[in-house]
Formats: structure tokens, C-alpha cells, sequence
């Protein structure tokens, strides 16, 4: 929405530019129709049963509708299941604390606040978002019901029909997903990386033959506009073991990088001579390979393309070779085959909370400021005597939190423009012109029904859009699922509009103005903490306590995937921003999304050398070799320290050479391979070699990078 606010001020022709960004973003996609109807068909079950059983809080089952998981089969039971659990430690929560500060005025403002502090922990410290939700949901609107002045007894009788209500939306979502959901080859991450494996394929096939069709291009254009978000989201929260989310988190990334230059390379015009053809032939062969090992759980092989072609006139050619070499070299270990099934530790770690949950302040950060605008509702609708607005603008404040991927003027923007939409458009003006003449739950299902299909498909478009529908959703919703009968007064609708606003205001306040910084900063600001937290995980374990050379790596490592994460999301949002500095912070982005999936591959490296750190049995090292592995990691730690230093524009002296390190670490496993016939220890130590210099080259490589960029920028 922020490319569509520039273009409006910039475009003689911003109209067809907007309806063509529109056709572009609701055009019918494969798979998106049938998730599509399974949203709406799910929407309007909960909404007939709320209706027909008059079940209150019905806008909390179908909100939740819209936000479960649908990846899968089995990501959508373990949603649903987490979900179930958390709506009812979130009654219980607010059934028993609320019962031992009702009577104490200022023990229940304390409550209040604290309880708006859990609730947006709660959102960014557990992992299924939807279980996360549907608990500070349960939080957010169970607050207001204890701040009326009624008998307990109807207080608790309300609490349990909020409870009940979400448990409706929760199982009947859940029951149409396993009815309806087509059992498809590979699992919810492979799939979508082999789909863009083979959008990329077939546009260089059909380049290659000179005539790149149009569906091949809108195929790869669309992948990139989708993004690797969702996946990264996925991935995040699955119960697959740390080492396979680390490999995947970096066959992501570069996929993703190769989707976005080839994008790229479909708006350019190039002379192709029969050597590009060629070249472009082998490259789509690759790609094929690597997708069919994908696919059977292989072990994808090395690739390795011819280095001189410098009279290539395919502009990317050679950074898309170096992608696609770099992605077998994602699974460092042959121990990937391994780990397509989740130990038990992983997986009830995966349900509740992340591994960094009390370790990571980003956790508490976005606590605090959420907590701050919750409260800041609070005051205000408490201060003036309103309370209809409360529950509508506490529950905003929650479900506005994790805003899709924008920049804080694109988050502006979707959010206003979805309260207008959603509020008084579609809200009000159905009020006035539609319900008046709906007698029954039967026309009040067609309305239903078309309002739930507009906002599902535009939740379905990419992430430009998808929370503008997503918000409409959420106001229309508050709005007409919260009686029984029809409204012949406007005062309900209005307070839940003003509730609405409210939290918007607030959110705007607190999350875009509050200490915000550029997203560009804030990108560059990640990608030096990414560098840090590789250098202390360099050095890790520095201690010789099992219980602390597990647990203190566990942290970092997460803490690592987190930060890698956020950058590409920050990268992601900056694409929305627009302004005077638009074109350089594009620049820092080119250059940051070029670097990234090195630091990842150096991340994922590191992480098999672990295991001959600490000696984990199979993988002991001789001690000549560990020594030489201490020095050689300590001048990683070094290396990376020294690049982020220069990211931060410090003066950093340098402590030894890195190269002579890694001469000695290779000396020292030469030396132990020719002193005897173990023909065992002589294979670990060669595959404990070239992993190492795996690391080298990607950390000269990336460091040499950093080195002329900065350079470059203090002239």
C-alpha cells in the first residue's frame, strides 16, 4: 500500500497503475479458491452455530477461523490442538486470578495491566500463533467482562461462554481442514520450496529456447511478490529437530534470493547467444536435480558450474550459479536424512514456547509496548465512562500486533484504510441498508457469506494485502457477531467502531511512533546483531557443564534463526517504505539480502563442527586437532566480531590472522591421518576438514564483501 500511496503522488497514471496492482493481487491463483472456501465454510458454520445456540462472543470462534494454520494436515491438528489447550489455561487464568483482586481496586488496575503484559508475551514468545491468539483473545475480552458491575456468578457464566465460544471456532475449523485437505507429496516446508524450484526452472527452460512464455514469467513474478515469510513462519514453528530447521531456514533464504533475481530477470531484455542458451540449459538442470532429491528426502549433490563467463549477456547469471551451488551445501551433514522425525523433546518444545523464550529481550520489548498501548486503551475508556468500547479496543490491540510484513507507514495505512473499509462501509452502511431488511439467519448467511468470500480472497493475495483483508475481517466481525437479533439503534455499531479506532490510535502511537526507528536502520541494526550472536555461538561452549554447553548453544542458535529471520522480514517490509531516502536504503538492501544467505551458511556450518567441540561420542578429536579447533574458532569469533564492528562503523584491530589458524588446524589433521591405519578416524577427521574450510572460504568471502562495502561507503 505504500508502492500504491507513492505512485498515486508520482504516476500521471496512478489509477490504471492502482487497478492493475489489483488485478495482479486478486487474480485467481492454483490452491487459492479452495482455502478460500474452506475459510468462508468454516466462518459461517461457527457463525450458524454461535446464532442458532446463541452462543455469545461469536466474533472470537470466527476471527479464529481466518488465522489457523493450513499448511497441512498435521500443522493443522497441532494448531488446533495447541489452541484448544491455551483457550482454557486462559480461562482459568482469568476465572482464578480475577476472583482474588475484584474487591481491591488498586490490586485489580495491577491485574489488568499484568494481564496485558501475559497476553502479548504470550503472542510472540509462543510459537503456533493461532494458539497464542485465541489465548490473549480469551485474556483481551475476558478483562472488560470482569470490569462490569454485575453479580459474579454472571461474570463466570460469561467467562465460560467466551470459552466455549472460541472452542466452537477452534474444533469446527479443525474438523473441515482434515475433511477437506488433499494429502500432497513432501510436507508443508518442501513443497513450497520444490514449487519455486520449478517456477525458476521452467522460465530458464524457456528462455534458454528464446521465447520465456507469459505464464512462466507471472508464475515466478507472483512467487516473489508471495515471499518466503510464510514458509520462514512455518518453519519456525514446526516440530522438525534444531539441526533440520536450521538447514531448511537456509534453503529458504536462498531460494528465495533465486526467486527474486529471477523476478528480476523478467522484466529485463537481453541478447541470448547460443552459450547463454547453454548455460541457462545447465542451470535449469541443476535446478531439476536438486528439486527430484528434494522431493524423495535426498541429499541433494554438489553443483558446480564453469567460472568464465564474463562475455555472458544475461545480467545475475553468476550470482544465480552461486545460489544454486550454495543450496546443497545447506545440509552440512549426512545426519539431515536423519531428522524428518522430530524427537519428543522437539516436539512438545515446538507447541508451547520457543527454545529463547526467556532469554531473547525482543520477547519483552514487544511485551512492554504492547502492554503500553492495551493499557493506554484501558485508561481512556475507563477515564471517560465507555465501556461498550473496551473489549472491541483491547481485542484490536492484540489482533493489530503481529502486523503482516510492512514498514510502519504500510502498517499505517492498511490499518486506517481497514477501518474505513471494514467500519464504516462495509459495518455501518450494512447497518443502515442491508440487515434492516434481513429477517432471518437465512439472508443474514448470504450477506455473511459474500462479505467473509471478499475478505478471504484478499487474505489469500500477498503480503501488499493480505492484512487489509484480514482487518476488514476483524471490524466487520466485532461489529455484527455479538447480538442475536437485528440492531434497530446504531449506538452498538458506533461504540465498536470508536473501540476499533481506539485501538488503532494506540497501536499507531505506540508501535509507529514510540520508539520506532527506519526500517532500514532497524534491518541493518539485525543483521549486525545476526553477526554477533554468530560470534558468541563461535565460541560457544565455553564451559565444561554438559547442562551449560547444551542449553547456553540451544539459546543462541535460536536466538541466531530468530535474528536471520527478522532481517529477511525487515528486508521483506522495506520494499513498502517510500520517502527521500527510499533509493539508498534500497542499496543497504541489495547489499544485506547478498550477504545473508552466506551468514547462514556460515551459521549452519558452525553448527556441524558443535558436535567435535564438545566431543559428542563418535566425533571425539584428537588433542592436537581440538586445540587447533579452539584457536580456529576463536578467529571465526574474531572475523565475524571485526564485520560487525565495521556494520557499526568501529575501529577494530585485528588479533591474528585467520588464515595462519586455519594452516595450523589442517597441519594438525593431516599430521593425525598419517600416523596410523584408522581408517575410521582418518574419514571424520577429512569430513571435520572440509567443513572447516567451508567456513573459511564463505567467512573471507563475506568478509572481503563487508570490507569494500564499508570502504566504499566512508568516501
Amino acid at each position: 500500500m505504500a508502492t500504491v500511496a507513492q505512485s498515486l503522488r508520482e504516476s500521471p497514471r496512478a489509477l490504471d497503475w492502482f487497478l492493475e496492482f489489483l488485478k495482479e493481487e486478486l487474480a485467481p491463483v492454483p490452491g487459492r479458491a479452495g482455502i478460500v472456501a474452506r475459510m468462508v465454510i468454516a466462518a459461517t458454520l461457527v457463525m450458524i452455530i454461535c446464532e442458532t445456540f446463541r452462543i455469545p462472543y461469536a466474533f472470537e470462534g470466527a476471527i479464529y477461523t481466518l488465522i489457523i494454520s493450513r499448511a497441512s494436515p498435521r500443522a493443522t491438528l497441532r494448531s488446533s490442538g495447541a489452541a484448544l489447550l491455551f483457550v482454557g489455561v486462559g480461562g482459568a487464568y482469568v476465572l482464578i486470578s480475577a476472583s482474588f483482586v475484584i474487591s481491591v481496586p488498586i490490586l485489580h488496575f495491577l491485574w489488568v495491566i499484568s494481564s496485558f503484559f501475559l497476553a502479548f508475551y504470550a503472542l510472540s514468545a509462543i510459537t503456533t500463533y493461532g494458539a497464542a491468539s485465541t489465548f490473549a483473545l480469551v485474556i483481551a475480552v475476558g478483562i472488560p467482562i470482569w470490569e462490569r458491575h454485575v453479580s459474579a456468578e454472571t461474570n463466570v457464566e460469561d467467562t465460560l461462554w467466551l470459552m466455549l465460544a472460541v472452542s466452537t471456532g477452534v474444533v469446527v475449523t479443525a474438523v473441515i481442514e482434515l475433511a477437506v485437505a488433499r494429502v500432497k507429496p513432501g510436507d508443508e516446508i518442501l513443497l513450497p520450496v520444490v514449487e519455486r524450484l520449478s517456477a525458476v526452472e521452467s522460465f530458464l527452460d524457456c528462455s534458454a529456447e528464446g521465447n520465456p512464455t507469459d505464464a512462466s514469467k507471472k508464475k515466478v513474478i507472483r512467487f516473489g511478490m508471495l515471499g518466503t515469510s510464510n514458509l520462514r513462519r512455518l518453519l519456525r514453528h514446526s516440530n522438525y529437530s534444531a539441526q533440520y530447521r536450521a538447514e531448511m531456514s537456509g534453503v529458504v533464504a536462498l531460494v528465495g534470493r533465486l526467486v527474486d533475481i529471477t523476478a528480476t530477470l523478467t522484466g529485463l531484455s537481453f541478447k541470448l547467444t547460443d552459450t547463454d542458451a547453454e548455460q541457462l540449459r545447465i542451470l535449469g538442470t541443476a535446478l531439476a536435480v536438486i528439486r527430484t532429491d528434494l522431493m524423495n528426502q535426498r541429499l541433494p549433490g554438489a553443483k558446480h558450474f564453469e567460472l568464465d563467463h564474463a562475455s555472458s549477456h544475461i545480467p545475475l547469471l553468476n550470482e544465480m550459479r552461486n545460489i544454486v551451488s550454495l543450496i546443497p551445501q545447506a545440509f552440512s551433514t549426512s545426519e539431515s536424512e536423519k531428522v524428518h522425525s522430530p524427537s519428543s523433546y522437539d516436539t512438545l518444545q515446538s507447541q508451547l514456547l520457543t527454545p529463547d523464550a526467556f532469554v531473547n529481550s525482543e520477547h519483552l520489548k514487544f511485551a512492554l509496548r504492547g502492554c503500553l498501548a492495551a493499557s493506554g486503551c484501558y485508561i481512556i475508556y475507563n477515564s471517560i465512562a465507555w465501556p461498550s468500547i473496551g473489549a472491541p479496543a483491547i481485542a484490536t490491540c492484540l489482533l493489530t500486533a503481529v502486523s503482516a510484513v510492512g514498514a510502519s507507514r504500510q502498517r499505517q495505512i492498511l490499518r486506517f484504510a481497514a477501518f474505513i473499509v471494514g467500519g464504516l462501509l462495509i459495518g455501518i452502511g450494512s447497518e443502515i441498508l442491508i440487515l434492516p431488511h434481513v429477517d432471518s439467519i437465512g439472508g443474514f448467511t448470504v450477506f455473511f457469506i459474500l462479505v467473509m468470500t471478499l475478505v478471504s480472497w484478499v487474505m489469500t493475495s500477498s503480503p501488499r494485502l493480505s492484512y487489509f483483508g484480514f482487518q476488514i475481517a476483524v471490524i466487520f466481525c466485532l461489529i455484527n457477531l455479538q447480538e442475536f437479533a437485528r440492531q434497530t439503534s446504531l449506538a452498538a455499531a458506533r461504540d465498536r467502531i470508536v473501540g476499533v479506532g481506539l485501538g488503532l490510535c494506540m497501536m499507531w502511537l505506540v508501535f509507529d511512533r514510540l520508539w520506532s526507528v527506519p526500517v532500514a536502520m532497524e534491518m541493518k541494526r539485525a543483521f549486525i546483531s545476526s553477526l554477533r550472536l554468530l560470534a558468541r555461538l563461535a565460541r560457544e561452549p565455553a564451559s565444561k557443564d554438559p547442562k551449560v554447553y547444551v542449553a547456553r548453544p540451544n539459546s543462541l542458535r535460536e536466538m541466531t534463526n530468530r535474528s536471520f529471520d527478522q532481517v529477511r522480514a525487515l528486508a521483506d517490509a522495506l520494499l513498502f517504505e517510500f520517502g527521500p531516502s527510499r533509493q539508498r536504503d534500497l542499496a543497504l538492501r541489495s547489499q544485506i539480502v547478498r550477504w545473508q544467505p552466506r551468514l547462514r551458511m556460515l551459521f549452519i556450518t558452525r553448527l556441524a563442527l558443535w558436535r567435535y567441540r564438545v566431543g559428542v561420542p563418535g566425533f571425539e578429536l584428537p588433542a592436537p586437532v581440538a586445540t587447533a579447533q579452539q584457536e580456529f574458532d576463536e578467529g571465526l569469533s574474531d572475523v565475524v566480531d571485526r564485520m560487525a564492528d565495521r556494520l557499526e562503523g568501529k575501529a577494530s584491530a585485528r588479533k591474528g590472522d585467520f588464515k595462519d589458524v586455519v594452516r595450523n588446524l589442517e597441519k594438525q589433521v593431516l599430521s593425525c591421518c598419517s600416523k596410523g591405519p584408522q581408517e575410521p578416524l582418518a574419514a571424520e577427521l577429512q569430513t571435520f576438514l572440509a567443513l572447516s574450510r567451508s567456513i573459511e572460504n564463505v567467512t573471507l568471502s563475506l568478509d572481503n564483501e563487508i570490507d569494500g562495502a564499508t570502504l566504499h561507503d566512508s568516501r
